[in-house]
């Protein structure tokens, strides 16, 4: 079920978005680079929570097909103001209840949000009954237990609306990721923005 509160937060700050995360372009290009090698013009793949397309213009370049999606219809609005390619397209779904058939994708990509969501478990879930055997998952999320603490950021995030419902380090992360079935194949930290990142790559056992 989509908590309500939280896309009601992320359609008021669509418009916000991209010009914010402009500012973050090398960041976003140093993820790119980390999960372009695994990618091939075969593959088949679902974005989740794809904002206003941070990695969907870049990645989807290397792949057959690439479904970007989010939750919020007007991040999905702002996102199509930006462009796109043959290979790319942009549609809503909620990442807790996808409406795609069993084993479906050949990698799915959801960066920096699940520990934004109330129940990263059930997209956990979905994303595995989505990926094909053996599929890749790409899940770059900001792991605010590392490196410095940063209270401040935080708080004032938290006042301005922005939910965060999960605190890992790298050692958690991918605890979490390999209790749904993941086997962890990397995991580097990008630093920069907010938090450093832990660019996850794992396969579907």
């Amino acid at each position: 079920m989509i908590d309500k509160s939280n896309k009601k937060f992320w359609d008021k700050f669509a418009k916000l978005y991209a010009p914010l995360m402009e500012k973050d372009t090398s960041f976003y290009n140093e993820i790119c680079r980390e999960i372009c090698p695994y990618l091939n013009d075969k593959m088949e793949v679902i974005e989740l929570a794809c904002g206003s397309g941070q990695l969907s213009f870049n990645l989807s370049k290397h792949t057959k097909s690439w479904l970007a999606t989010d939750f919020s219809e007007k991040m999905i609005l702002e996102a199509k103001k930006r462009g796109g390619n043959e290979k790319l397209t942009f549609a809503m779904a909620d990442a807790t209840m996808l409406l795609f058939d069993n084993e479906k994708f050949d990698c799915v990509v959801i960066a920096n949000a699940l520990h934004i969501m109330p129940k990263p478990d059930e997209a956990m879930k979905e994303i595995y009954r989505v990926l094909k055997p053996n599929g890749t998952l790409f899940a770059p999320t900001f792991l605010w237990k590392e490196g410095k603490q940063r209270k401040l950021i935080k708080r004032l995030m938290s006042i301005l609306g922005f939910k965060m419902y999960q605190e890992w380090d790298k050692k958690g992360f991918e605890d979490f990721i390999e209790e749904y079935g993941f086997s962890v194949v990397e995991m580097k930290l990008v630093y920069g923005g907010l938090a450093p990142v832990g660019v996850m790559i794992a396969y579907k056992k």
